[in-house]
């Protein structure tokens, strides 16, 4: 095993290391994803190993913010997911399936179109990849601060015309993640990251257009 240097260490950052591919196949094609078959050259001078992953456009969430300083509450969204069976509470999110949208600007029409808000103040607040072993799919969470109403009430359809709606406390949020209630993993990663940044007063919040690893 390889141990790196303390220096190193101090380093520590995710970064794009492509590997080649040797031969690359579309198996499936669905409306949002793909199913593709990789031989990719892991170790070089060794075979090709076969890797199959779904590619995914990715993804924007946003944990929605209101209240006072130390009491904070969070927007959460009742919603059916049916690959899972099962009524998940989450933070509003959308997919990023127009080619070459700004992620901000998809975060903002998510927020108008599932909570009919706008918000005057956006932080970049935590990303990942919701399964890098199997999946392209990346996902941006923002911070979303200073509410304003639309004014107008979007016309929901499928799952989301029966969505429920619930303003949270951001410590009460905490607890349920650690007491496994809620398992949306844009959520619970976002709720877990806005607790740990009000625990920092807020300070050290990346900018809305902050590289992004995807």
């Amino acid at each position: 095993m390889h141990f790196l240097s303390s220096e190193q260490v101090r380093a520590i950052a995710d970064q794009p290391t492509p590997h080649k591919v040797a031969a690359s196949e579309v198996v499936w094609s669905g409306r949002i994803v793909d199913m593709v078959e990789d031989r990719v050259v892991v170790v070089e001078g060794e075979e090709p190993v076969v890797r199959q992953y779904t590619r995914h456009p990715g993804a924007v969430a946003v944990v929605v913010i209101r209240g006072e300083a130390g009491a904070e509450e969070i927007l959460l969204e009742r919603q059916y997911r049916h690959p899972v069976r099962a009524s998940l509470w989450e933070i509003p999110a959308g997919l990023l399936d127009i080619p070459g949208e700004d992620p901000l600007v998809a975060a903002e029409r998510e927020l108008a179109e599932e909570a009919d808000l706008s918000a005057g103040r956006w932080d970049t607040l935590v990303d990942f990849y919701t399964s890098p072993g199997g999946s392209t799919e990346p996902i941006r969470v923002f911070l979303a601060r200073d509410l304003a109403p639309t004014g107008t009430t979007f016309e929901r359809e499928d799952e989301e015309a029966t969505m429920e709606y619930a303003w949270v406390s951001l410590t009460d949020a905490m607890e349920w993640v650690l007491a496994g209630r809620l398992h949306n993993p844009s959520t619970v990663i976002g709720i877990m990251a806005a607790h740990a940044a009000r625990g920092r007063g807020w300070k050290g919040l990346r900018e809305p257009g902050a590289p992004w690893l995807r």
